[in-house]
């Protein structure tokens, strides 16, 4: 199926194997979402690593087994591989595949998941590792011989084998929004992935200019914005467990990301419901990050002003989507037609009169 292009990539997201009784039914909802994912345009699904989880490595060969082109993109946590093997399983699964893998590199991930390894390294000093570790994953897939001396590795004349073809070099992502993520990106020439705030407060944020930037958020998007807010919560009803779990996960993350959204949400129940109807309501939608029941924002809303809030994203230098786990292809049809209206609103330019991202009136 074909769709209008973007000048961005689209990525959904993996179903997680905690959310699943059995091995058996994890591996069909990862076949299914995969299918989705592919048959709706997507060019990668994000597949999350933490303690609690089966190897995102086998689910990653899964993907490539039942998909034709879609691009597993991989979260990678130092603290669970070396880099060597981060490369050597890139450069396996490719040449056995014909395939491009895609990468996420992640510092930090659940503080108590690094405490449990014996890890206590600092926030910002995780990002200096990560340096370190994609400086040495990158090297050896584009097919140098690595030495490095670092305060993290140490490796001296190091290659890989099998040897990775320059067409299939993985896309490198990085999750992270600090100062530390930045730089950090910067310096592996990275898209740096972040929980974006609404729009009306990055717009107020100084970008670096020299960082390709992404955002992870979930879409629930309908011709009619009343439709949408109906379906929105329903899916994630209030639950005073996760609001709990929430608040436990706050005291002890020291993500700057996690903080921030937090703060955000915080505040926007201190302002209490918005008024008016669906239509007047800020798309901007962070109620099932206080549920514990997702950690991304949420846009919701009618295609048109979905659309024009993402278009504002990407008209701040934005390059790459990742969108939270489809619950049914539908999801994804549903962001495919906010997508259209985004490029439509690119294709057309200022001279339309409708700038890219301008709220409908």
């Amino acid at each position: 199926m074909s769709h209008a292009k973007s000048a961005v990539d689209l990525y959904s997201t993996c179903p997680q194997s905690k959310h699943h009784e059995s091995g058996a039914d994890y591996l069909e909802a990862v076949t299914r979402v995969s299918r989705w994912s592919e048959e709706q345009g997507c060019f990668g699904m994000l597949v999350y690593t933490d303690n609690s989880l089966v190897d995102p490595w086998l689910v990653a060969q899964i993907v490539l087994e039942r998909t034709e082109r879609l691009s597993p993109l991989v979260a990678v946590q130092p603290a669970y591989m070396h880099p060597y093997s981060v490369a050597k399983m890139v450069a396996s699964l490719s040449f056995l595949h014909g395939r491009r893998m895609s990468l996420n590199l992640v510092a930090g991930g659940f503080r108590n998941d690094l405490l449990a390894m014996g890890d206590e390294t600092p926030h910002d000093e995780r990002y200096r590792r990560i340096r370190e570790y994609g400086a040495i994953v990158m090297g050896l897939l584009r097919g140098e011989t690595v030495t490095l001396e670092g305060a993290h590795y140490r490796v001296k004349n190091l290659k890989l084998t099998p040897k990775l073809p320059a067409e299939l070099m993985p896309v490198l992502l990085m999750s992270g929004s600090s100062p530390a993520a930045l730089e950090t990106a910067r310096a592996l020439g990275a898209t740096a992935v972040r929980y974006p705030q609404d729009p009306e407060k990055e717009e107020d944020i100084a970008r670096p200019e020299d960082v390709t930037m992404g955002l992870r958020v979930g879409v629930v998007a309908r011709e009619d914005a009343a439709e949408a807010w109906r379906e929105a919560e329903a899916r994630f009803p209030s639950d005073r467990q996760g609001e709990l779990m929430h608040e436990l996960a706050m005291k002890i993350s020291d993500s700057h990301w996690h903080k921030q959204i937090s703060e955000d949400a915080r505040a926007a129940e201190e302002r209490g419901p918005a008024a008016g109807g669906p239509t007047e309501r800020s798309p901007y939608w962070l109620h099932p990050f206080q549920q514990y029941q997702t950690f991304c924002p949420y846009l919701v809303g009618s295609y048109d002003r979905v659309a024009a809030e993402i278009g504002r994203y990407f008209g701040m230098g934005d390059r790459a989507l990742i969108v939270d786990i489809p619950r049914e292809e539908a999801d994804l049809v549903h962001t495919n037609r906010v997508l259209e209206r985004v490029t439509a609103a690119q294709a057309a330019g200022p001279a339309s009169g409708a700038p890219l991202g301008a709220a409908p009136a």
